[in-house]
């Protein structure tokens, strides 16, 4: 009887689990998250192809989404805090999920009918398609933008609770979610694409993103109907009013205070009266811009200002698993699978520095992880400067970076001429494509020693553990201690300052592009990295150095060390 008893409940606990709110959000965060991985990789491969193998239109959208997303970050925040949470993840959904369907379907016409429709008007049909594909795409990103900040920063947040581990917990699932999608999702629209062909590629996708965006409205009904806290939400505001709000840090007394990241919530929010409704025309037109200079002011009026910057300095790199990378990889002899191999490792790497998180987190406290987590991967990314040195190295300073520039600049007749250095590169099928030209990386002379390229993806590999942890930390400091009514703009304006630094780092490789540069992007990379752990050092410093200085007894001082976070929200 004991044996059926402990089955009967082992079995309701296992039915417990899979219908449960948090179990709920981890399966339609995979199906989102994997239609949203094939498309990412997708649409790339397909804008070359379009173009004949060329990156301008790879290009061209890669601008246009960092672009929008800068601008429009804080207005989706806004849009995202000022409507119910339902309505909200729904039309993103919704949004999402058809723009890509219908940017398959687009490019499936133009793949297959490609040449009649490059003979109407002589090929002005053909550029429009070009235009609406890149729009419909950047509509997408748009929406999967406002579905991750309405999910991930608030959702989350609501099925928690005012349980801070079981945060970190989501946080942590969400993340591996996101780092198993990225390595196997490519993988397989990869291959269909290989077996098959674009046009192949392009119905599977839009199939997939139709049969996921009802199971995915479905879940998201069901994490709703669950979850009652969802359909309050605390501050909501009328139309009419514009978002001012400006933290105040709430004075400790008597040493007393909450634990955790929690502790630095701004308790207290002054409310700036709005003037009476205006329906002008002008008014109307110029409330984008307000909403745009408002969220901004509250992002940097934040406790965790700092923190979210830090964040925001690491995407200013070159050290990642991006075209740029592999670009470079390529040039100093490394074929697609040694690559493919690496880059299984760095997921590898990540995936235990998101577990590591909820460890140390647990054992020091929030703010002391993201320390922690910023000394790791700067020791790690020690190894990449030393590669910059090391033997085998291109690294050479007296070839200008800017030749490429000059050489593109100065050419026969005003024509541009072909480049000379393999760099600015994306790899396809195996193939180095620079401008017009395309090199199998087999033909590349071999190197006289690999132990500057192992020092470098050894550095950015381990790297990897530091990096997602203080992702995490950051993240996790966000959803705790910006107040409900700003959580969706406060994300937005951060994703704004991420794809700025990002958009920053492609500037920066365009300027200096070729191989014997690449060290010097290294010292860079790592040069912001420091300064954004630098800045989170600051907002550490500040957190934790003030609870134990206004503690008034030894005993309180002692009490207080363990605790990660100050009780006192602090404003720049």
């Amino acid at each position: 009887m004991d044996n059926a008893g402990s089955k009967k409940r082992c079995c309701e606990s296992v039915q417990e689990f899979f219908t449960s709110p948090k179990f709920l959000i981890y399966l339609g965060h995979g199906l989102s998250t994997w239609g949203d991985r094939m498309w990412n990789f997708a649409v790339a491969v397909f804008l070359v192809g379009l173009y004949g193998n060329s990156l301008l239109l790879t290009a061209v959208y890669g601008l246009v989404v960092a672009g929008s997303v800068l601008l429009l970050g804080a207005i989706i925040g806004d849009w995202v805090d000022k409507n119910p949470r339902l309505k909200v993840a729904q039309t993103s959904l919704v949004v999402q999920n058809f723009s890509v369907i219908l940017c398959g379907i687009l490019l499936m016409v133009v793949f297959q009918f490609k040449e009649q429709i490059a003979e109407l008007y002589n090929g002005w049909i053909l550029t429009c398609c070009y235009i609406l594909v890149i729009s419909i795409a950047n509509i997408a990103n748009l929406a999967s933008t406002a579905m991750a900040i309405t999910i991930q920063r608030d959702w989350v947040v609501v099925v928690a609770g005012q349980d801070s581990s079981k945060l970190a917990d989501m946080n942590a699932t969400v993340r591996i979610i996101d780092q198993l999608t990225n390595i196997l999702a490519p993988m397989l629209v990869g291959q269909i694409m290989s077996f098959g062909s674009n046009f192949i590629g392009c119905g599977f996708i839009a199939g997939w993103n139709l049969c996921s965006m009802c199971l995915e409205y479905g879940l998201l009904w069901k994490v709703y109907q669950k979850t009652p806290a969802l359909a309050l939400k605390a501050g909501k505001k009328e139309d009419d009013q514009e978002l001012k709000q400006l933290n105040f840090p709430k004075e400790l007394e008597n040493g007393k205070g909450t634990v955790e990241g929690s502790q630095l919530m701004n308790e207290m929010a002054v409310v700036k009266a709005d003037s009476p409704k205006k329906t002008s025309c002008c008014y109307q037109i110029t409330e984008p811009l307000r909403t745009i200079r408002d969220g901004w002011v509250a992002y940097y009026n934040q406790s965790i200002f700092f923190a979210g910057m830090s964040l925001s300095f690491l995407y200013m790199t070159v050290l990642g698993f991006d075209c740029i990378t592999t670009g470079y990889a390529y040039t100093q002899g490394l074929n697609g699978s040694v690559l493919s191999l690496l880059m299984g490792a760095s997921a590898v790497s990540g995936i235990c520095g998101t577990v590591a998180f909820t460890w140390v987190r647990k054992k020091c406290g929030l703010i002391r992880t993201g320390f922690i987590s910023g000394v790791v991967q700067l020791s790690c990314l020690v190894l990449c400067v030393a590669s910059v040195f090391a033997p085998g190295s291109p690294f050479d300073l007296s070839i200008s970076p800017f030749q490429d520039i000059y050489s593109h600049l100065i050419g026969d007749s005003g024509n541009l001429p072909e480049a000379d250095h393999p760099a600015s590169m994306l790899n396809i099928d195996g193939l180095l494509v620079n401008g017009s030209t395309a090199l199998p990386a087999e033909e590349l002379p071999p190197l006289q020693s690999y132990l500057s390229v192992s020092l470098l993806f050894a550095g950015v590999i381990a790297a990897r553990i530091g990096l997602w942890s203080f992702d995490l930390t950051v993240t996790q400091l966000i959803q705790e201690n910006v107040i409900e009514s700003e959580r969706g703009v406060i994300n937005g304006v951060q994703n704004s300052m991420n794809y700025l630094l990002d958009l920053l780092h492609f500037i920066m490789v365009i300027l200096a592009p070729n191989p014997e540069a690449f060290g010097l992007l290294v010292i860079l990379s790592v040069s912001f990295v420091a300064m954004g752990h630098i800045m989170y050092f600051r907002f550490a410093f500040k957190s934790l150095g003030r609870r134990l200085f206004l503690c008034c007894s030894p005993e309180q001082k002692a009490q207080a060390l363990p605790d990660s976070p100050s009780s006192l929200p602090t404003t720049v």
